[in-house]
């Protein structure tokens, strides 16, 4: 969520837009201002939100930067929670979405996702994004959407090309992501498939592996 990743941004001194909710928004950290948003169809997200209900799971649903869910389980709180934000109750999610979402996630136990997953792929195909961010959290987004493109919209924005972007990633949501940049990093402990397509393995979070990356690229370039 761009609230979430906000004050990070305050925090690093960053000015230039922030790329979030998996590519779905690029905002401008000053104003608030939506440069990008691609919101899932609401017709599309209703169909989304009957299927993942119907196979037993809760979902968390994002409208305007903001949180809803039916009602409050411990899944929500500890996303809410983990993310540093409200959560709203609105009851039955179908009868109150009224507008597009930005996103959807569903919060469980990772095997179970798994096997969400499976079943929403296969009906969805390529008209839902979906994939996990953390193993405990399953997203759906539009299908125009993915970290790869988000930043693609930023590079045209801001001026600067694929060849010359290097991207860090450690779960399989940012497939696109390592894809699109010219030089591709993955933490070592991260997604298989991830490690697989990298150019190289930098030390995981543990050990500030990206923060380490950084730091030798510009001792090596001062």
């Amino acid at each position: 969520m761009f609230r979430s990743a906000l004050p990070y941004a305050v925090a690093a001194g960053i000015e230039e837009p922030l790329v979030c909710y998996q590519g779905a928004v690029v905002a401008e950290p000053a104003s608030g201002e939506f440069l990008r948003h691609e919101p899932i169809p609401l017709e599309l997200a209703r169909e989304a939100i009957n299927a993942v209900q119907s196979e037993g799971f809760r979902l968390n649903c994002y409208v305007d930067d903001d949180l809803y869910v039916a009602e409050i389980t411990e899944n929500a709180r500890a996303y809410a929670n983990f993310q540093h934000i409200p959560i709203t109750p609105v009851g039955d999610l179908l009868e109150w979405l009224e507008r597009p979402p930005t996103k959807l996630v569903a919060v469980d136990d990772p095997a179970a996702l798994d096997g969400l997953k499976a079943v929403l792929v296969e009906r969805f195909a390529e008209r839902l994004f979906i994939a996990k961010s953390l193993p405990y959290f399953l997203e759906l987004a539009s299908p125009a959407v993915s970290k790869g493109s988000g930043l693609a919209f930023l590079a045209e924005h801001l001026g600067f090309a694929a060849e010359h972007t290097v991207a860090f990633g450690d779960g399989e949501n940012d497939l696109e992501l390592l894809d699109w940049a010219g030089y591709a990093v993955s933490v070592e402990n991260g997604h298989e498939a991830l490690r697989a397509r990298a150019d190289w393995l930098c030390p995981p979070a543990e050990e500030e592996g990206v923060a380490q990356a950084l730091e030798a690229f510009l001792e090596s370039s001062g």
